[in-house]
């Protein structure tokens, strides 16, 4: 993957899924979870790349940050919970997936665990 309309496609293969640009500046284009608006995907180019913002668990957050030199920091974004991916080439489409299906698990199940733990 090294194009925003990849990952756009990828993303909206998951159920309740919609891009939005919610920004003045249309360079941020996000994958949002329709049933809570939460947005799992922020893609924006920077640097003469694609760059998708995901969420992650921080139990594997830099696991990903260290197996590629291009997962870093969430840029713009909470450091402990989001990662960047810079779309470069130098990570397999498979491992870019699978940060994206990590990101939307985490943000389709976050109102149910909040939820159970209230009712617990």
């Amino acid at each position: 993957m090294i194009k925003r309309e990849e990952v756009l496609n990828y993303g909206l293969s998951f159920a309740d899924v919609y891009v939005d640009t919610p920004f003045r500046d249309t360079n941020w284009v996000l994958l949002r979870y329709r049933k809570n608006k939460k947005a799992f995907a922020w893609t924006y180019e920077r640097n003469g790349h694609i760059w998708v913002n995901v969420k992650v668990d921080p139990e594997w957050r830099d696991f990903w940050r260290k197996t590629y030199a291009s997962v870093l920091p969430g840029y713009h974004q909470n450091k402990e919970h989001w990662n960047s991916i810079i779309l470069d080439g130098t990570i397999p489409d498979r491992d870019i997936q699978r940060m994206i299906s990590e990101s939307y698990d985490l943000i389709a199940t976050a109102g149910k665990r909040n939820i159970k733990q209230r009712n617990a």
